[in-house]
């Protein structure tokens, strides 16, 4: 303790006072993911006695939710709080900092990025976007959604207008649905005026929050395209670069605090937010085999078209669908075996 009282003045002292801006693509109603920026910010006050102080933002407040990337690029922001696949419309290989559809899970993403090279091999892609990335949140496997109609095969997926973020648009859209982008606090009045038929968000706690079962009742699982998403800090390079070492590490400590934190509170608060929607009148039901199947297909398609056209993608993507089969072959005879046999028991 007396080494952290005198260390902690020491660094304060010696550093300059700074104060940065942080818009999120979140509102400030969902206390977890927003949450997630307040905790971070607060992480970095705290370990410089507050003369590095990070101010976030709800969506909209300073600029739009989907247009963090393009702020901290310009320099409008110092730092932004956002999911990276929101901006695949720039380069689908943003899809893997955030998920893509049938990734890793949570510990495979973490793994993948602070062990296998992810960090490395995103961060040299986000250097064309004036920015470095940093993991800041994730989610864990998340729900499949909220539904007007209940979904009996593949077949009703056609034609159907469903929120879905970021990158499994595209699947969705090959299988013929209509992906539509739109930020999590306008969700619930597009489903409620019928613009859209279904939407996804995260998962139960959240959803409660967020009132979906009122308008949309049927509520499938899983999210394949969100096994394990994670959420993204993203720094000007410029300002980053101009950080002292000890102004960077704590960034960075901060940030994976905040990536872990959230993780937790999720698995804390989703199983008795899920009691409470089923007791609404939400209708749980897991997505029908032959949607899963075709998903899957059409996910792998899409990959190894994109493997042959955008070089950036395909660097990625095979050292990422390398460690995933690998870890998931492990995780088959450990984890996935374990779970399946405690979740048959009656505890």
């Amino acid at each position: 303790m007396a080494a952290t009282a005198v260390a902690s003045p020491a660094i304060a002292q010696s550093s300059p006072e700074l104060k940065w801006r942080m818009p999120t693509s979140w509102p400030k109603s969902l206390d977890t993911i927003y949450g997630a920026a307040e905790i971070m910010c607060k992480a970095v006050s705290d370990a410089t006695d507050g003369k590095f102080q990070i101010q976030p933002f709800a969506a909209g407040e300073i600029v739009p939710g989907l247009a963090i990337v393009d702020a901290v690029q310009n320099g409008t922001v110092e730092i932004g709080h956002t999911a990276s696949y929101y901006y695949f419309g720039k380069d689908p290989t943003f899809g893997f900092g955030t998920s893509v559809p049938f990734g890793p899970n949570f510990r495979l993403n973490q793994a993948w990025w602070t062990q296998a090279g992810g960090d490395a091999l995103l961060n040299d892609f986000y250097k064309k976007y004036n920015a470095r990335g940093l993991l800041a949140g994730n989610t864990g496997c998340q729900m499949g959604g909220w539904y007007r109609k209940e979904i009996k095969t593949v077949a009703d997926i056609k034609g159907l207008k469903m929120r879905i973020g970021g990158f499994a648009g595209r699947v969705l859209e090959r299988m013929g649905g209509v992906p539509q982008n739109i930020p999590g606090g306008e969700i619930y009045q597009a489903l409620e005026k019928g613009t859209i038929d279904a939407a996804e968000w995260i998962g139960p706690y959240d959803d409660l929050k967020l009132g979906f079962h009122k308008v949309a009742p049927y509520y499938y699982y899983p999210g394949w395209w969100e096994g394990g998403l994670q959420l993204d800090l993203y720094v000007n390079r410029k300002a980053y670069d101009a950080l002292s070492a000890e102004n960077k590490a704590i960034i960075e400590a901060a940030s994976a605090y905040a990536h872990v934190d959230m993780q937790a509170k999720y698995d804390a608060r989703n199983p008795a937010a899920l009691k409470q929607l089923v007791a609404q009148g939400a209708k749980l039901r897991p997505f029908p085999a032959d949607v899963m199947a075709e998903a899957f297909k059409q996910s792998m398609g899409l990959y190894q078209e994109l493997n042959t056209k955008n070089q950036n993608w395909n660097k990625v993507y095979g050292d990422y669908a390398r460690f995933r089969s690998d870890q998931n072959l492990w995780f088959r005879f450990t984890e996935a075996t374990f779970d399946r046999f405690m979740q048959a028991q009656k505890l």
